[in-house]
């Protein structure tokens, strides 16, 4: 396949872009044309196994629920018989044939008959009136045994033949039992008896003949230990010509399960009975969307081959017209080499032909003035540097700031939280500076004292500060917003860790034509190789940030470092000086300027 595409690239590289391009676009439209069909057919198909799928188990779900019906129905008509015919009434001096004649007329079209034994087999009464055979083993069949072994059941037995009864005519009927054992009351005396009636088994079996599913599919009825009690296929199955896997659908819990079987694949629905121990099997075939006939494929080849046609013919004309003016904007790009006399770039034809001829048009006209351009985009950069910079700041105080309002909201603090909500907006009014960068120093510590009031509400008891600017430096130029991340790492890495005995100074002076603005604190200090990484342009390890026991990372310190060295040089910036348990000083150096002496960039 690699070989392929590489011999068919290499054919199409030797042709003209005309060629090029409706080859490209033949082979695109049928690849689409074949994905989306591939995908469409998969996605209807398993939309379509899903719908069948819902349907089979549907049909399940309501062979399951009939069946419970009748049998709760059958179970009524059991303690009936027991509660309210047989249990307190004495048999020696009122018989129960007639009341359980008239239950039996009530439920003749699903019971074939009903007997009362007594523990030793003898019959109490019958309905409707018969004559149990002389032969008859009661004792020993095994709804008989089954009741008498358990008496606090009900028990269910499996299809069988019942030939309890005479019958001339030898017309036995195939029957369910259900057995369960009654308390007999005789002359005073109580025992145990056994009730049994012999549900029918077409009643039974008409709730399953009507029940289609999907395909060939069929629904049966097993019992727990594995013997069928319905199948469509029971003749077939009693003579071995057709198998079936009950006894492994009698072990599964309710469910779907996909079985191998017979060189296929098949879904199974298993479903519980109630009271029995019964399971409802659904058997279906898997479904899978297939063409109907050969007309079905003839049909979906026919519309792909007239598709596929269309495609061919728009691409001729998509490949003429694309094509024509790439030409001409080719013959108009190859004249550049002549030099400033040379006639201007082909613009026309499609918007992307007209746009790169626009394009190649202004790149030709940027190179003459190449080093202008060059100039200018350095000073943008520098700029962008520097308000970059700038941006970084102002959401990092703000997240800080409103987590403190948040704070004091949270536990109770109102009036607190108006004030530095005051107090942040006295902070934001001198920080927009109506868009400046450069303010004077005593602009700088207004920040400052208004932020200081906001950590003081927050940190109360915890430290205080002090704020001190000689008069020549209160109107000396500064860069906005570079005093105050100091101050906030002060707090943040040192007060945070004092008990009320905290203090942070705040000094701005001059000295041999500096302006000096230093921040000080008695915190815990740093050891010296955490103080190096501070400034350092790499992140600080992770295990420099555990042993100096602090939050951040020194963001805020690099960045105002960046700011006044790309507004003042290399020379000045930021120092730090720490000791650990004995405090940190950081100070900021920057050229003595007056304000509005220099410009704000």
């Amino acid at each position: 396949m690699g070989n392929i595409l590489e011999k068919l690239t290499a054919r199409l590289s030797r042709g003209g872009i005309r060629s090029a391009m409706f080859a490209s676009f033949t082979i695109s439209a049928l690849l689409a044309v074949v994905l989306t069909s591939v995908t469409l057919y998969v996605r209807f198909s398993a939309q379509l196994d899903a719908a069948i799928e819902e349907e089979n188990q549907m049909l399940v779900e309501q062979v399951n629920q009939s069946l419970s019906t009748y049998l709760r129905d059958m179970i009524r008509l059991s303690d009936s018989i027991c509660y309210n015919v047989v249990k307190n009434t004495d048999l020696d001096r009122e018989p129960v044939s007639e009341e359980m004649r008239l239950l039996y007329n009530t439920y003749s079209d699903y019971v074939e008959n009903m007997v009362l034994f007594t523990g030793d087999g003898q019959v109490v009464a019958t309905a409707p009136a018969a004559r149990v055979r002389a032969d008859a083993e009661i004792t020993s069949a095994p709804w008989f045994t089954s009741a008498m072994e358990r008496t606090e059941n009900l028990h269910f037995g499996i299809p069988a033949v019942q030939t309890l009864f005479e019958d001339a005519g030898h017309n036995y009927k195939r029957v369910v039992s259900l057995s369960c054992a009654v308390e007999l009351t005789q002359g005073g005396d109580t025992q145990l008896g056994v009730l049994l009636i012999d549900l029918k088994y077409s009643a039974l079996a008409a709730l399953f003949q009507n029940v289609k599913l999907s395909g060939s599919g069929y629904v049966y009825l097993v019992a727990g230990d594995g013997t069928l009690i319905y199948h469509p296929d029971r003749p077939l199955i009693a003579s071995g010509l057709v198998a079936e896997s009950s006894l492994e659908a009698a072990g599964r819990p309710d469910g779907i399960y996909t079985e191998e079987w017979n060189g296929g694949r098949r879904s199974v629905i298993v479903r519980a009975v109630g009271y029995t121990g019964w399971k409802v099997v659904g058997v279906v075939d898997q479904p899978r969307f297939t063409f109907g006939s050969g007309s079905d494929l003839l049909f979906v080849v026919a519309i792909f081959c007239a598709y596929f046609e269309l495609v061919i013919l728009l691409n001729v004309f998509l490949s003429k017209r694309l094509t024509g003016p790439i030409q001409k904007l080719k013959e108009s790009v190859s004249r550049v080499k002549e030099g400033p006399g040379a006639p201007p770039i082909y613009v026309g034809g499609s918007s992307e032909t007209r746009e790169l001829g626009t394009a190649i048009q202004g790149m030709v006209d940027r190179i003459q003035q190449l080093a202008d351009d060059i100039v200018r985009e350095h000073e943008q950069k520098v700029k962008s540097e520097r308000n970059a910079l700038q941006a970084q700041i102002n959401p990092h105080f703000l997240y800080n700031t409103l987590d403190i309002i948040v704070w004091m909201i949270e536990n109770g603090q109102r009036e607190d939280a108006v004030r530095a909500v005051t107090a942040l907006a006295r902070f934001f009014r001198v920080s927009l500076s109506k868009g400046r960068n450069i303010i004077p120093v005593r602009d700088e510590l207004e920040h400052v004292r208004n932020y200081l009031l906001i950590q003081e509400m927050r940190y109360k008891n915890k430290f205080r500060y002090v704020i001190d600017c000689q008069p020549e430096a209160a109107d000396l130029s500064t860069i906005k917003l570079v005093v105050q991340p100091i101050v906030e790492n002060a707090i943040y890495h040192s007060m945070d860790f004092m008990d009320g005995d905290g203090l942070i100074e705040i000094r701005a002076g001059t000295q041999d034509g500096l302006l000096t603005i230093t921040v000080s604190d008695n915190g815990l200090g740093m050891p010296p190789e955490v103080v190096e990484g501070l400034l350092s342009q790499e992140p600080r390890p992770e295990t420099s940030r555990r042993e100096s026991g602090r939050k951040g990372s020194g963001i805020g310190l690099r960045n105002v470092q960046e700011r006044i060295r790309l507004y003042f040089g290399p020379d000045y910036g930021v120092s730090i000086q720490s000791e650990p348990d004995e405090g940190t000083v950081v100070t900021l150096q920057m050229p003595a300027v007056p304000y509005g002496e220099m410009e704000d960039t």
